[in-house]
């Protein structure tokens, strides 16, 4: 029986007894693919094939390719019959779950009674069912992929800059683009970008893929195996105070909050309302959901607390992108850790705050350079080359808060001797590079910060 005509539930123990009394009900009790699902496990079958650890390495294709290279630096090289192997740490928990019951050839297609690989996986066979999580997850959990269209996790910001940069609508126009721009998406941005086994089942590209558990299904993925491998260079690292001269974030520490204790299923998942970027979403978690009454709290807070996100007083230095994203490998920059407040560069968005933190993006003319001699990027001044930013390194006491000196001290530009002091707090003119100069100006602070602070 397929996947469309099976109800599964989530659940153990009485739950368990009570799926395996509906399948039966619902006349499966005659289900059977050979070797998955159905008890014995034979030889010639997928589960037999892949518990066998000898017989994954006899029949295995070497890489020809090393794991790509992400945001969080060179992905953790695991064998191929590593990657792939059911016998380890999970198994046995998959063994139990509804989702084992429903044979591997219901996900997966190919041929499931078989000892030879390649037949194995012919026909309609796929590595990545939730690649069509519609047709696949979505037989038993709609509610959930029936709004995962309009979650980011599946690259919709992302796509939104490519396609328009290129001069093209938004994400709905990606698959109009040239083909080399498709496939260095592919390549270098959908390795974290993609479904629901990314967090699921497997690990993510930039971790090194393959099974994370045995194929046991994580309804819960863990922060440092799951979010951090992702969100690494920027969320995690910060988060888990990795960068030099950092430390910690105070949720963390003080706290002991995982990322999905703010970030939940909604807002990961997606809402069923379309978003271009992520900070269009309603389920964002807000400071004030837990510290409420924050605009009396101090006599700063009550002064500027409609003036800059939260942020720019209670973040440390946090990292900036290089314009790593080209295959030929040159880059006239790297990743950096540094801090700057401009203009709100969303405040269609973000419309309480006139000024905010950026990062710098990997954004560059050449980032298609190696992919295709084409001219990417026919409207690359489109967005910024400096997002709004709100990093995860949050700290009560911060170079910005320091009991030890004021406001103006610690924030505002003052002059010593023939020094500037904190003028390097705020995006410049003079901080942008010759070709992102048009694209970002209009954030620049030169016009906006008082003139009396450079005398």
């Amino acid at each position: 029986m397929s996947i469309r005509e099976m109800k599964l539930k989530r659940g153990a123990g009485f739950l368990g007894v009570c799926l395996i009394m509906a399948w039966m009900i619902a006349g499966c009790a005659n289900y059977s693919i050979p070797g998955s699902g159905s008890g014995a496990v034979t030889a010639n079958s997928c589960e037999g094939c892949h518990t066998d650890y000898e017989r994954l390495i006899e029949v295995h294709d070497p890489d020809t390719t090393p794991p790509p290279a992400g945001c969080g630096g060179t992905a953790p090289e695991y064998e191929p019959y590593d990657r792939v192997y059911l016998g380890g740490d999970g198994y046995e928990s998959f063994k139990a779950s509804g989702h084992y019951g429903i044979g591997c050839t219901n996900c997966h297609g190919g041929v499931g009674d078989t000892g030879d690989k390649y037949t194995a996986h012919s026909g309609d066979w796929i590595s990545a069912p939730s690649m069509f999580y519609e047709d696949n997850c979505g037989q038993c959990h709609d509610e959930i992929t029936g709004t995962f269209a309009s979650s980011l996790h599946n690259g919709t910001g992302q796509k939104r800059k490519v396609t328009m940069r290129a001069g093209l609508d938004g994400p709905e126009d990606f698959d109009q683009l040239p083909q080399h721009q498709i496939d260095g998406y592919n390549v270098k941005c959908a390795q974290c970008h993609g479904t629901c086994g990314n967090c699921h089942i497997i690990r993510p590209i930039a971790g090194g893929g393959g099974l994370k558990a045995g194929h046991d299904f994580i309804k819960t993925p863990d922060m440092i195996n799951g979010c951090v491998v992702c969100h690494s260079s920027r969320g995690g690292h910060a988060y888990l105070g990795v960068a030099p001269g950092t430390v910690p974030d105070v949720h963390l520490t003080k706290a002991g909050k995982e990322c999905l204790d703010c970030h939940d299923g909604h807002e990961l998942h997606g809402t069923g309302e379309p978003a271009e970027q992520r900070y269009e979403y309603t389920e964002l978690p807000q400071c004030e959901q837990c510290h409420p009454n924050l605009n009396e709290s101090n006599s700063y807070h009550s002064k500027h607390f409609e003036d800059f996100n939260c942020q720019v007083c209670h973040s440390q230095d946090y990292n900036n992108c290089g314009a790593c994203h080209i295959k030929d490998g040159h880059a006239e920059y790297g990743p950096y850790l540094g801090f700057k407040i401009a203009k709100n560069p969303i405040p269609d968005v973000k419309d309480k705050y006139e000024l905010a933190l950026v990062r710098r993006t990997l954004a560059h003319p050449d980032n298609w350079t190696g992919y295709d001699e084409e001219l990417a990027y026919s409207n690359f001044d489109e967005f910024p080359t400096y997002n709004y930013t709100t990093p995860h390194n949050i700290l009560r006491w911060t170079d910005r808060t320091s009991e030890t000196g004021s406001c103006s001290q610690n924030c505002h530009i003052w002059k010593d001797g023939d020094s500037l002091v904190n003028k390097s707090l705020y995006l410049l003119k003079e901080d942008l590079l010759d070709w992102e100069m048009s694209a970002t100006e209009s954030i620049t602070m030169d016009d906006e910060l008082p003139s009396h602070w450079f005398k």
